[in-house]
């Protein structure tokens, strides 16, 4: 069971973008749907989404906040593991391509004879990329994390942070920037992928003129078992004390966190409408989420 889930916040489109993702990739499936009320954004529907056997959430909120590829999407399209992966991979673009942009043309790079970074209809990133397959294998989605503007060249320490904090950690392939590929410096990080609880995750820094940064419409979300790991993780994470709210977080690096008991999803599911609302008044007024309060409410007669 996946520990660590990407969540999307989109402002009124999640249902119509699940349907769309779980069209197109292979084995794509909304795993769940769920509508909470009376929250600062109005109604919020809620869903998931499983493609390709990974896990991706995402809610209808409001247009507080805007997707932008400062966290994308690798989908590794390994030819060892399938003998049409070039082929499903022009297949994919060409459908994520629909009312996107591309942010770097579907072509051969230096790094990969087939490559490209596309931006779909919803403003959520994409790097589609023929691996080549010597080497460990890699899972088929990877999230990425883009280092920029005053976070730029802090990758390695990102890296080493996150590696520190989580359990089941290991570092993968690390290219760093040479001498004169100004304005990254040499030595940061060109591209490094490394594992979190068992999850892949990959980061680059970008020294360039980028236009956007680590914002909420793209968080992480760590199921925790019980109070003693929310506890944990809220710790060792949180650095922006006003970021704080209903159980999210920002850490040192300003990538937004979500800690919260992997129990609370089945509290917010079901037809118990007054019990999934007593659940949401709980949470709202919360910073570290209390497990047991929401338990308290959950189970009130």
């Amino acid at each position: 069971m996946q520990k660590i889930v990407p969540y999307l916040w989109l402002d009124n489109q999640a249902i119509e973008a699940a349907k769309f993702y779980a069209s197109i990739f292979k084995d794509g499936k909304i795993k769940s749907q769920s509508q909470i009320t009376d929250t600062p954004s109005g109604t919020v529907d809620m869903l998931s989404v499983e493609l390709s056997g990974y896990q991706i959430d995402m809610m209808s909120a409001g247009p507080l906040f805007k997707l932008n590829p400062s966290i994308s999407f690798m989908l590794n399209f390994d030819p060892s593991q399938d003998p049409q992966a070039r082929e499903h991979l022009d297949e994919l673009w060409a459908k994520l391509s629909e009312g996107g942009k591309a942010l770097m043309p579907l072509q051969e790079y230096p790094f990969s004879e087939r490559y490209g970074w596309i931006e779909d209809k919803f403003g959520m990133s994409w790097q589609l990329i023929l691996t080549k397959p010597d080497g460990e294998p890699r899972p088929f989605i990877i999230p990425s994390m883009l280092f920029v503007q005053e976070r730029a060249g802090q990758a390695e320490a990102a890296i080493d942070f996150y590696t520190s904090v989580f359990k089941a950690t290991k570092r993968g392939t690390t290219a760093r920037y040479p001498e004169g590929a100004e304005p990254d410096k040499a030595g940061t990080i060109m591209f490094a992928d490394f594992m979190l609880d068992n999850q892949w995750f990959a980061a680059m820094d970008s020294a360039h003129n980028h236009q956007f940064i680590f914002n909420e419409a793209l968080s992480l979300v760590v199921y925790c078992e019980d109070q003693a790991e929310i506890d944990y993780y809220w710790d060792k994470l949180s650095a922006v004390p006003e970021s704080e709210q209903c159980g999210w977080l920002k850490d040192k690096f300003g990538v937004s966190w979500q800690i919260v008991p992997r129990a609370m999803d089945a509290m917010l599911k079901g037809d118990n409408r007054e019990r999934i609302n007593r659940v949401t008044q709980a949470f709202l007024p919360m910073k570290k989420i209390d497990l047991a309060k929401l338990q308290e409410a959950y189970d009130q007669a």
